[in-house]
Order: C-alpha cells, then sequence, then structure tokens
C-alpha cells in the first residue's frame, strides 16, 4: 500500500507539474516524501556542504562522499578543504579531525528524538510528527522545496528546506537555517539507493594517539 501510495503521488505530482498546474498541499508532500523513504534502506551520494553565515556573510564551501544506511547508520566523509569524517555506528557518533588528531564522541540519540538535520536523512524521525510543512520558494532549478519548522523547541535551528525531484522526490538538497541566521546546504549528486551498503562502512576505530572527547571532557 504505502508503495502504490507513493507512487500514485508521483505521478500526480509530475502531471501537475507538466501542466504547471499548483501542487498538492504541503502536508500530502510531506507524507508522500516520508512514505518515500521507508521504501529506501540505504543510500550513498557526493555532496557540496555551503555554508553562508556570521556578520560579513562570508561563505565557506566544503566536499566529500556520504553513506546512510536505517536505521541511524551515517558515514560523511569531507575531503575538501580538509580532511573530517562524522560517523554514527547507531550508538554514538564520532567526529574526527585528524589535522587536530581529536574525536569528539557523544551517544546517538532515541529515534524518536532524532530531529536534527543529519539524522533525519538516515530515517531517524518523521516528517508529519516532527515538522510542520510549508513550501518554499527556495527550490533549485527542476526540483520542488519544503520547509519543515520543528515542533519541538529549543534546537539549534531554525528550519530545513528539503528539495527534491517532482517526479521521483529523490532528495536534490537539503538547507538549515540556524539560530544565528546562518545558512547550512548540502546539494547531492551522484546518488544511489538500495544498494546493500555493509554495515562495516559505519565502524569507526579511534586512532592511536589522539585525543578523545567526550560529552565535552577530554579523556
Amino acid at each position: 500500500m504505502i508503495r502504490s501510495a507513493a507512487i500514485i503521488f508521483m505521478l500526480a505530482l509530475a502531471v501537475a507539474v507538466l501542466d504547471g498546474q499548483s501542487y498538492p498541499s504541503p502536508d500530502a508532500l510531506a507524507r508522500s516524501l516520508q512514505q518515500r523513504y521507508r521504501l529506501i534502506s540505504d543510500f550513498s551520494a557526493d555532496f557540496v556542504h555551503t555554508y553562508r553565515g556570521g556578520v560579513l556573510r562570508t561563505q565557506t564551501i566544503e566536499r566529500g562522499t556520504v553513506a546512510i544506511k536505517k536505521p541511524g547508520l551515517m558515514r560523511w566523509v569531507y575531503t575538501s578543504p580538509e580532511r573530517k569524517e562524522f560517523i554514527s555506528d547507531g550508538r554514538r557518533i564520532y567526529f574526527y579531525l585528524p589535522e587536530d588528531r581529536q574525536v569528539h564522541v557523544t551517544d546517538a540519540p532515541p529515534a524518536d528524538q532524532a530531529t536534527t538535520p543529519a539524522l533525519f536523512l538516515a530515517g531517524q524521525g518523521d516528517i508529519g510528527r516532527d515538522f510542520a510543512a510549508t513550501y518554499s520558494e527556495a527550490a533549485p532549478p527542476g526540483t520542488v522545496a519544503l520547509k519543515l519548522t520543528p515542533r519541538q523547541a529549543g534546537l539549534d535551528y531554525e528550519y530545513l528546506i528539503v528539495a527534491v525531484d517532482p517526479v521521483t522526490l529523490q532528495i536534490r538538497a537539503l538547507t538549515t537555517r540556524d539560530r544565528q541566521g546562518g545558512d547550512s546546504a548540502l546539494t547531492f549528486s551522484n546518488l544511489k539507493e538500495n544498494t546493500g551498503i555493509s554495515d562495516k562502512t559505519f565502524t569507526f576505530a579511534i586512532p592511536r594517539g589522539v585525543d578523545v572527547i567526550t560529552d565535552g571532557i577530554h579523556n
């Protein structure tokens, strides 16, 4: 039923785009996006991460690769301008900075509390439960975008903008507006889905001689 509903919605949305008609309601698109990603067990992609923020609105651009597998497994490898890694094995989250010889370690949040943008991609959390949806005009060419405002107060970001292919609903970009007014945008390319990524991809062995920081405390 979920697969059939998602296919019907995609076809209806494609017709609306071609005919220049209005889109379905934001809530309907959000539900279909949630249904589609219930069918995705893993995906990998290249990404470009752009951040604009600060008083002078300076911009930084980073590139890398990402692999994600449900539930809650992630590996982000930044390759330029400097290498860093962000890994979740489902129990712990590791942020490794090779040049600084540091590893920051935190516990992964329970699935029903996972509303961070990265964990949203990893299939933890629920769009309808965690966010209020409206359409966004800030959609890259060839996409339709939803603005998702978290229902939970006290998070460190104001909202997400998820840009998807209007026919397949495949995510093309994810933008986060933080509480300081900065915009963090992830743009994906070469995206592959359901390829059977091994769990070993998401294991992390702490290198010898690095400084391990757990919940802000040096070990």
